[in-house]
């Protein structure tokens, strides 16, 4: 499979602190990707390094090219980051959190919103309510919409399913894969639920202390003793 993104020894910090330690990872065209591990292994700080808003060092090409620049520059290419916390503007409306997502493409159409709403048709309902009183999960399929005004060819998710009742969350995931199924979306996903990632998956990355120490196909991964006792719980 051709890759989209690729990651060679990439280092990041904050401040004198270094977070990633030399990272190396690909994600194909149309793949879903997840990267696993602990509280503090470097999870979200990986996909701050591809959107630009961390110092880095390292080499990260997105389609064959060196991705420079911070998250305009990275929006413009093609990739689309829906942080943890779901990154909604609270005091906003439905619709004109939906707009923002398309800031940085010049050829926006209405057919953008319509693809959204067909994909999320409550969101025509909910069009004038402030994004601050959705619930989460509504929230969470809002900043996906929003993402998906974009356009985008590579997906950046970081804990969907966080604070979401198990439903809800399972939803989520589900959005996720029918994206990746439909249209073809590249998907890089950070998710602390290593079971439900890994079912949605096609390749898995284990980071620790920011580095990678295990990677290959989700169900070879899900399978390994040292993941199965740590973050699958048998």
């Amino acid at each position: 499979m051709a890759s989209l993104l690729e990651l060679r020894d990439v280092e990041a910090r904050y401040g004198p602190v270094r977070a990633l330690h030399g990272v190396t990872l690909t994600v194909g065209k149309g793949e879903i990707v997840a990267i696993l591990g602990a509280n503090g292994a470097g999870k979200t700080t990986t996909l701050r390094a591809i959107s630009g808003t961390v110092k880095r060092d390292g080499a990260i090409e997105f389609g064959g090219k060196p991705l420079r620049g911070g998250p305009e520059s990275a929006a413009r290419l093609g990739i689309a980051h829906v942080p943890e916390g779901r990154g909604t503007f609270s005091e906003l409306t439905v619709w004109e959190n939906l707009r923002l997502g398309a800031y940085t493409r010049r050829d926006s159409s209405a057919a953008d919103a319509q693809r959204v709403l067909a994909f999320f048709p409550w969101l025509e309902e909910r069009r004038n309510q402030q994004a601050g009183t959705l619930s989460g999960g509504e929230q969470q399929m809002l900043a996906l919409g929003r993402a998906m005004m974009q356009r985008p060819k590579l997906l950046l998710v970081d804990e969907p399913s966080l604070g979401l009742a198990p439903l809800v969350a399972a939803e989520c995931f589900r959005n996720l894969q029918v994206l990746n199924e439909q249209e073809g979306l590249a998907v890089l996903l950070v998710e602390q639920n290593a079971r439900s990632s890994l079912a949605v998956s096609h390749r898995a990355y284990l980071l620790e202390t920011g580095r990678v120490v295990l990677s290959g196909n989700s169900d070879e991964i899900a399978s390994h003793e040292g993941v199965r006792r740590s973050y699958l719980g048998y």
